[in-house]
């Protein structure tokens, strides 16, 4: 058996579904599978039903995140009609989201001078992430490096936008960006396999595109799961919503890649805590780390999951390594296939 230890992960992108879906995920079932996963704090996006774009509608999801049992932070969702709103929302959110493309939720910005209004009003000290397909992406790198702002870019997933980005950065844009493990570990070929279980945005990319994100891990600055749950029945209905879950399974699967050689665990590391903690200015508390299992062969098994949908993209795929302990403030929260601390034990990181 080998032991090691890393720092706990932060996940900067997951999508909660408490208030609003909680038949998809509750907070408690949510931050108990990101415990498993061996993250002591996770991000949670503003899409929800209602979006988390008034301030009303942020009060509830605080008052929903009182289960938790991991730490957790909020994303504001940018409007063209909470301009005025977005002073208050700054001390309250990691940052603000903007969806610069369609996705899931009513949240789409299109407008170039709403865009540009948001871009200009929202406080420079929080960073703005962007949902930003396509041409959108130069779009929100442009604005960002106009009003003087930090961009985050969500989910890259092709070859042209890490050579963009590479670009950017080597001009001293102030852009980071991220990626998830199912855009590394699947591609189109994949989804044509999962069918609707694998429809997901931005889409699955070429094996090229892929073969670019593990060539350009360098200019990639952290690691996001994206985790997006739906129910089995949703997914497999005439309109399946896009998403993926992916909390109990990017740390196995990036250590994985660690044993074959595809980068280095320094690497991991910074991508899994390091670098989100430094982005998003959060403080990790004392005596929170993870350890995990290196030596093993096992399959991913939805059905054995903290979360509520109970499955995966990633069924049947073959890992070395497993999540054993997960500490946060020294209390051991997950070991033993189990969470050992109380409903209400997670904190908010702002």
């Amino acid at each position: 058996m080998t032991i090691i230890q890393l720092p706990a992960a932060i996940d900067p992108h997951v999508h909660l579904r408490d208030p609003g879906g909680t038949h998809k995920e509750t907070f408690l079932a949510g931050t108990s599978a990101a415990l498993a996963g061996g993250y002591w704090c996770v991000l949670d996006m503003p899409n929800n039903k209602p979006p988390i774009a008034d301030l009303d509608v942020l009060a509830a999801k605080e008052r929903a995140a009182a289960e938790a049992v991991c730490d957790y932070g909020f994303w504001w969702g940018g409007t063209e009609g909470n301009v005025g709103l977005l002073g208050e929302a700054a001390w309250r959110c990691v940052g603000m989201k903007l969806y610069m493309t369609h996705t899931f939720g009513p949240l789409l910005v299109e407008d170039p001078a709403a865009l540009a209004h948001l871009f200009r009003v929202w406080p420079a000290y929080k960073p703005i992430a962007v949902h930003a397909e396509g041409s959108a992406m130069l779009a929100a790198i442009l604005l960002g490096r106009l009003y003087g702002k930090r961009v985050h870019i969500c989910h890259v997933s092709q070859a042209w936008q890490i050579a963009a980005i590479r670009k950017a950065k080597e001009q001293e844009f102030r852009v980071t960006c991220e990626v998830t493990p199912h855009h590394l570990f699947l591609t189109e070929a994949d989804a044509a396999r999962l069918g609707s279980l694998g429809q997901m945005r931005p889409p699955l990319g070429t094996r090229e595109d892929q073969q670019a994100l593990w060539d350009n891990l360098d200019v990639i600055d952290m690691l996001a799961t994206d985790h997006a749950p739906h129910t089995l029945s949703e997914k497999r209905s005439g309109t399946p919503p896009p998403g993926v879950p992916g909390l109990e399974t990017a740390l196995p699967l990036m250590l994985s890649a660690v044993g074959e050689g595809r980068l280095t665990m320094e690497k991991l590391a910074d991508m899994m805590h390091g670098a989100p903690a430094r982005t998003f200015g959060l403080k990790p508390p004392p005596e929170t780390h993870v350890m995990a299992e290196t030596s093993v062969r096992a399959e991913i098994r939805g059905s054995e999951m903290q979360m509520l949908c109970k499955w995966t993209p990633f069924e049947g795929m073959a890992v070395t390594a497993r999540v054993v302990e997960t500490r946060v403030r020294g209390a051991r929260a997950w070991a033993d296939g189990k969470v050992h601390v109380s409903s209400g034990f997670g904190q908010n990181v702002i």
